[in-house]
């Protein structure tokens, strides 16, 4: 074989092989640029990464992608749903043949490729609900057969390019959802085979451009919660074939135009929560087709056209939170297909129409905050379907019929706030599965029924502020399903109903009625409850320790009740506890340690029961208190130096009416936010000094001690507006310094230090006084200079008063006297008050020998 056959011979095996290996494992060129995009992916799921095979010669067996049957180039690209994450590498703009592209619901990032703009066959492009950043590419225009781009619900930016509307084949556009900036281009006019633009959930600004009302075609339109301003285009009324417009939560100004009754076919207009002027056109009642009707807070005026009525397949009416006044037209009655009609929060007046009753479809209305008044028309207690009756907050009155007892699908039943009165039908509840009952703030008597919760589904029981009487019944704490009961301020008698396992309910408020015998220990049941309210009643026996198992009590007001013993040590577990009252009860024993937990409480109010023991220590943890009140109980000893680290206290400290001893601690000086200090009818002695730094009083109490000395400067304002607060402390004075100090008013009633005041100074004040007060304020300013009750008491009675015991009782009676008639009814003891100094005056004179 010559040179020349051997090399013709090495030529042909090499073409051989070379054909031979892309004949058997080479892949074709889209299906290269596929494998390239596969590996830029972060996370691809088994079956797309098990179907996608290098070995192949053609991808158009690969899940997710469709070729053509002649050229096997790659024409539709569908993964949507699939879950993967990670970019979309420029290798899609390979792929030249593609006409579909649905990579929607992955979790796709970074930029959207230019490179797609070299995919001119595409007509379908949707890239939404994935987490897409950046601009929309300028590439985009060169995609002259799309029509359909979806962009929405990822996270693009920066202005909606003037370019893209140079799409003119577009039918769809989807760019909601993101965070698109600038105004609406004008140039969108250009889009005349539009039929959905959706541009809501951005930042957009400007005016909606009057160009819109080019796109004729248009279906759909969604260009809400924006911040678009302005007005609405005159050219929106052009737009005849729409069937849903949706331009709420904006900045939108001046009036609806009219011609929107052109619009045959729409079925949506939704114009909500924007500022127009003026009211509702009525040539919307010609809108034959609406269905839903939506223009909600945005500054209605007016009345309610009553061509509404011509609107035979609207289901849902919504003009809530706007202006409206008149009356609701009857002929909304005639809107057959009504299921929703909300009318609240308006200036709406008169009567109900009864024609409403005719909307046998009807499962939503809502008149509440309004004017309305008159009884409910019976006729509208007879809706079959009726779910939801919210009329609360206006004038409405008459009784309830039994026919509301026959309602099967009834859920919420709001009334509060209004007149009604009588009967609660008895068997309401029976025939339905109420969710909520909410009769707060009626004229309601009679008993409560029975069978509220008699389909196991109520959430919410507000009857309170009426005038129901007899018991609770066993069904209301059987009720498991109960989120918020009240049943304040009734009549209400008889025992608290056991309480079943219910670890949904959270607030409980019973206070206010007559309910008496223990607090169940079922209530432990309930453990859920943050707020406990049983206040003002007659509760007997001792707080139960179950009530510890209440862990996320954060409000709790036993008050005003008979209650009796010791404050249970399991209450500790109570840690988020904001505020405890107890006040006004027969509490004793000494206040527990265990307490000490309560790290989050705010308000302590322990007063007027019968606790022993001092001040607890443990109280300099509760770095939160704010208010605390011990008054009126049998505490002793000394107020601790400690007291001046509680420096989160403000609105009250009461240590009033207990038998504390000492001098005032230097420490009370470092709370200078207190408002209120209550210190009277205790042994205290010293002087006020410590409450020289203290600017931030409002009310000070510290009568019945033994201060003495100087009344700080910062106290002389409550000393004026309140001389009784001061009482009983005979060696207290005031300094009147001749210049830079205070200047002695005319309305002093203590005296001055080293000098007396004289008594015919306050007679000339008093003479100013009507008659009414002029014996108050002569017999306080005697007493106050002379401390003589036979200058005061009929002459009659000196020889009586030689007897030391009758001389101090009736000092005692004078003194509560002026207290009890001073001018201010909130500087008065309460009758507690008064009966508790009495008897610890007649147990000192008991103590006495004789």
């Amino acid at each position: 074989m010559n040179l020349f056959s051997r090399h013709f011979f090495l030529l042909l095996w090499c073409c051989f092989v070379s054909v031979y290996a892309n004949g058997v494992s080479g892949l074709n060129h889209d299906g290269l640029a596929l494998m390239s995009l596969l590996r830029k992916w972060d996370s691809v799921p088994a079956s797309i990464a098990s179907s996608w095979n290098s070995s192949d010669s053609t991808s158009c067996s690969w899940l997710g992608v469709r070729c053509d049957h002649r050229s096997h180039s790659v024409v539709s690209l569908n993964l949507s749903g699939y879950g993967i994450s990670g970019p979309l590498g420029p290798e899609i703009g390979q792929l030249k043949q593609l006409k579909t592209v649905d990579l929607n619901t992955n979790y796709f990032s970074g930029d959207i490729p230019s490179q797609l703009g070299n995919c001119s066959l595409l007509e379908y492009l949707d890239l939404s609900a994935n987490s897409f950043t950046g601009a929309i590419p300028d590439s985009l225009k060169c995609l002259q057969n799309l029509q359909t781009l979806s962009l929405f619900s990822n996270s693009l930016s920066g202005e909606i390019p003037e370019s893209l509307f140079q799409n003119l084949a577009l039918q769809v556009l989807y760019l909601d959802t993101n965070k698109f900036i600038g105004s609406i281009p004008r140039s969108v006019g250009n889009l005349t085979e539009l039929l959905e633009l959706s541009l809501y959930s951005n930042q957009l600004s400007g005016t909606i451009p009057e160009s819109i009302g080019n796109c004729r075609k248009l279906q759909s339109l969604s260009l809400s919660s924006n911040k678009l301003s302005g007005s609405l285009p005159e050219s929106l009324t052009n737009l005849e074939s729409l069937v849903e417009l949706f331009v709420g939560h904006n900045s939108l100004e001046g009036g609806i135009p009219l011609g929107f009754g052109k619009f045959k076919n729409l079925e949506t207009l939704d114009l909500s929560f924007n500022s127009y002027s003026g009211g509702l056109p009525p040539d919307l009642g010609n809108c034959s087709s609406l269905k839903t009707l939506a223009i909600i807070h945005s500054n209605l005026r007016g009345a309610i056209p009553s061509s509404f009525g011509q609107l035979k397949k609207l289901s849902r009416l919504d003009l809530s939170e706007n202006r409206l006044s008149g009356t609701i037209p009857p002929e909304l009655g005639n809107c057959g297909s009504l299921m929703s009609l909300n009318l609240y929060t308006n200036e709406l007046e008169g009567k109900i129409p009864s024609e409403l009753g005719r909307l046998n479809k009807l499962e939503d209305l809502e008149l509440f905050n309004n004017h309305l008044s008159g009884e409910i028309p019976i006729s509208i207690w007879k809706i079959a379907s009726l779910k939801y009756l919210l009329v609360y907050n206006n004038s409405l009155s008459g009784e309830l019929p039994l026919e509301i007892t026959h309602l099967k699908n009834l859920k919420n039943m709001s009334l509060y706030s209004n007149q009604f009165f009588g009967v609660i039908p008895q068997s309401l509840g029976i025939n339905s599965s109420l969710l909520q009952l909410d009769f707060m703030d009626n004229k309601f008597t009679g008993e409560v029924p029975p069978n509220l919760c008699h389909g196991k589904q109520l959430r919410v029981l507000n009857i309170g502020r009426n005038q129901l009487q007899g018991s609770i019944p066993s069904g209301v704490g059987g009720c498991s399903t109960l989120w918020r009961l009240i049943l304040r301020e009734n009549n209400l008698s008889g025992a608290l109903p056991e309480f079943a396992e219910n670890p949904i309910l959270d607030h409980m408020d019973i206070s206010k009625n007559n309910i008496t015998g223990p607090i169940p220990p079922s209530i432990g049941n309930c453990s859920g409850l943050t707020f406990i309210d049983l206040s003002m009643n007659k509760l007997t026996g001792f707080i139960p320790p179950e009530l510890g198992n209440l862990i996320n009590l954060e409000e709790v007001n036993l008050s005003s009740n008979h209650l009796e013993g010791p404050l249970p040590s399991q209450l500790s577990k109570c840690h988020n506890l904001g505020k405890f009252d107890v006040g006004f009860n027969s509490l004793n024993s000494s206040i527990p340690p265990s307490l000490r937990n309560w790290t989050s409480l705010s308000t302590l109010i322990l007063n007027e029961n019968h606790f022993i023991g001092g001040i607890p220590n443990f109280l300099t943890e509760l770095g939160k208190l704010t208010e605390l009140q011990l008054g009126g109980n049998f505490l002793g000893g000394e107020i601790p130096l400690w007291i001046g680290s509680l420096q989160s206290l403000q609105y009250g400290l009461n240590l009033s009416s207990n038998g504390f001893v000492g001098e005032l601690p230097s420490g009370l000086g470092n709370l200078i936010k207190l408002e209120q200090l209550q210190i009277s009818n205790n042994n205290l002695t010293g002087t006020l000094a410590a409450l020289d730094k203290i600017h931030s009083f409002v009310l000070v109490n510290i009568s019945y001690n033994h201060f003495r000395g100087p009344i700080p400067e910062t106290l002389m304002n409550l000393l004026s507006s309140s001389p009784s607060s001061f009482w009983g402390n005979p060696d207290l004075c005031v300094s009147c310094l001749p210049s830079g100090g205070l200047a002695c008013t005319k309305t002093e009633v203590s005296r001055r230090c080293r000098r007396d005041l004289g008594i015919e100074h306050d007679a000339e004040i008093a003479a100013q006084e009507d008659p009414s007060s002029l014996l108050h304020k002569w017999v306080t300013s005697v007493w106050s200079s002379t401390e003589d009750i036979n200058k005061i008491a009929d002459s009659g009675l000196r020889e009586e008063f030689l007897d030391s015991n009758i001389m101090n009782q009736a000092i005692d009676v004078l003194l509560v006297a002026l207290r009890c008639t001073e001018k201010e009814p909130g500087r008065r003891p309460t009758m507690r008050d008064v009966v508790r100094q009495f008897v610890k005056r007649n147990a000192s004179i008991r103590g006495k020998p004789s």
